[in-house]
């Protein structure tokens, strides 16, 4: 099986496609190396490993390429609402169009499983878990392109959907401007940080596990296709303020605070119910605590530079 990545050296990217190489899977990682990451270096020894430097919105170019794989991970994107909000073309072009393109070149019997966000479910409501069937209300941008980007794939078919929580942890292309990376790396460098709309909820998953929840739709692709799932860690639908204190477990110097000094533009207050994935038999391995304290040995190793998408 030859599978198609597009965004292949992202943050996720960078972590499913040595995932897969050891797995035993050929891929062809297609990514325009945006940020100038290096994060592939590591993989070009395998001889299972075709990379292509090029642009997801690139017909010709994703044509030639769908031609000898069977599967498609469509990851090249414009993640995130800053970086939409700033780039509005280029997000509708690569979040969306870019997804209609492939939809419109592949063929029937390619296998493509999408990764989709969960703030698409946007201001939920108090103690009521967010499953599948939630109407989904995006208050930004991103999130209405990524919504609409899934209903595509849906109706195109043979076709799973992730609506990922909020990743976590380290990644060889490495975000610092994600909600537990960017906290974990205040509490080691600055020892403090100030917090607002603390209260807001949210749900959270390692970078490894999504990678883990691509190879395990793989192997139960009949029975899962054409529907979303939602992918995140169970015991993890926390307040900012929830994080913190479990980030100060680890970091016992952190020191929070709330203030009335901002607004998330995602709007995100919710928790989410990830029990559809796991009745397939899919559980995360790795838990809140274990990325916290996998990101604090990261943080002795980088500073704050180029580890953002914005």
């Amino acid at each position: 099986m030859k599978i198609l990545v597009t965004g292949a050296a992202g943050y996720i990217g960078s972590i499913l496609v040595p995932t897969l190489l050891q797995r035993g899977y050929e891929v062809v990682a297609l990514d325009n190396f945006m940020y100038n990451q290096s994060s592939l270096l590591d993989c070009c020894y395998d001889k299972k490993l075709t990379v292509v430097r090029g642009d997801a919105r690139d017909g010709d170019l994703i044509l030639k390429y769908l031609k000898s794989t069977d599967v498609i991970f469509p990851l090249a994107c414009l993640t995130g609402a800053p970086i939409c909000a700033k780039d509005p073309v280029g997000a509708h072009s690569t979040n969306l169009d870019a997804i209609k393109m492939l939809l419109k070149h592949r063929s029937r019997d390619h296998l493509i499983i999408f990764p989709n966000t969960n703030s698409g479910y946007g201001i939920g409501e108090k103690d009521i878990l967010c499953t599948e069937k939630t109407p989904m209300r995006p208050v930004t941008l991103y999130g209405r392109l990524k919504m609409e980007a899934e209903k595509s794939v849906l109706e195109a078919g043979n076709a799973i959907v992730f609506r990922l929580a909020t990743v976590f942890g380290v990644s060889p292309r490495m975000r610092l401007d994600l909600l537990v990376n960017d906290f974990t790396y205040r509490a080691v460098t600055d020892r403090f940080v100030v917090l607002f709309e603390a209260h807001f909820k949210r749900n959270y998953i390692h970078v490894r596990d999504v990678a883990k929840a691509f190879l395990h739709c793989l192997d139960n692709f009949a029975q899962m296709k054409n529907e979303p799932y939602n992918v995140g860690l169970s015991e993890a639908n926390l307040s900012k303020w929830e994080l913190c204190e479990e980030i100060k477990k680890k970091a016992p110097d952190f020191y929070f605070v709330q203030a009335k000094v901002g607004e998330d533009p995602d709007k995100r207050d919710y928790i989410v119910s990830n029990a559809k994935i796991e009745a397939t038999g899919f559980k995360p391995d790795v838990s809140l605590q274990m990325g916290i304290a996998e990101l604090i040995k990261g943080y002795q190793v980088i500073r704050r530079n180029q580890f953002s998408n914005v």
